[in-house]
């Protein structure tokens, strides 16, 4: 009997494979900018496995947004890695004993509600097969908008502004946190950035915002009625395709 049970458990050791460590780089880039880092408080991920949607690791992405010049403008051929050690991204170490299918979320502006989107992919991990390097980038669209005046729910009296101009102000950032400057790698000139003006829930016009200093864009109108009104202030490029929306609500009273 015993001899029996030795030869089954050592069969059935035949059968066990042991789990092997398999590494992933997962990074998160801002369409036509850098890489979404610690200074932004990092993009966001979630690997799950695909089968059973068990979440495999989870955490955010560390380090520097990157070389521009090897980002930005260097020349780009096959296998030419655009990121350095001080990159950032976030490194997953897991113990698989079989071929794993997996799907990886990221959500980035982890910190800007927003402005945020998702963005996903699917792939097969094999065991002891590890995706280092470059690794495993997801490109993130958009800008991040924050409309600075009016504030949100603001209370402004008419007279204080009557017969004057009221400003708006938006500071805008590329997805990775990028700066947005005249004649810069990412050039203000480019950019349409507009606010939608309405007041008690009806089209009134479009403001012009201009850059007048890095990141900052102000525009004005007369607001000479009272009322309930919504500023949303967009972005777009159409080079790239990205866009970006913020919106605030405010009230003008007699």
């Amino acid at each position: 009997m015993k001899t029996l049970l030795f030869i089954a458990a050592f069969l059935m050791s035949g059968l066990t494979v042991s789990a092997a460590e398999t590494k992933i780089m997962i990074r998160a880039k801002a369409r036509d900018a850098k890489f979404i880092g610690s200074s932004l408080g990092g993009a966001h991920i979630i690997v799950r496995n695909k089968v059973n949607q068990q979440i495999l690791a989870e955490g955010n992405t560390t380090g520097s947004t990157g070389n521009t010049d090897l980002i930005m403008k260097g020349a780009k051929t096959r296998g030419t890695s655009i990121t350095d050690p001080q990159t950032a991204g976030f490194l997953v170490s897991l113990d698989i004993n079989e071929p794993t299918f997996v799907s990886i979320e990221v959500v980035s502006p982890f910190n800007n509600k927003q402005a945020q989107a998702t963005v996903t992919t699917e792939l097969w991990l094999i065991p002891g097969k590890h995706i280092l390097g470059d690794g495993i980038i997801l490109e993130i669209p958009g800008f991040i908008i924050d409309i600075l005046k009016p504030r949100t729910h603001q209370y402004i009296s008419l007279n204080s502004i009557k017969g004057k101009p009221f400003p708006f102000q938006a500071n805008i950032v590329m997805m990775c946190g990028c700066v947005i400057d005249k004649n810069g790698v990412w050039n203000s000139d480019e950019i349409e950035v507009k606010g939608i003006l309405k007041k008690d829930g009806q089209y009134i016009k479009d403001v012009t915002l201009s850059l007048v200093s890095t990141n900052l864009f102000e525009g004005s109108d007369l607001l000479n009625t009272p009322g309930n009104y919504e500023l949303t202030v967009y972005a777009y490029h159409e080079k790239s395709g990205n866009t970006g929306v913020d919106k605030v609500n405010y009230v003008v009273y007699e």
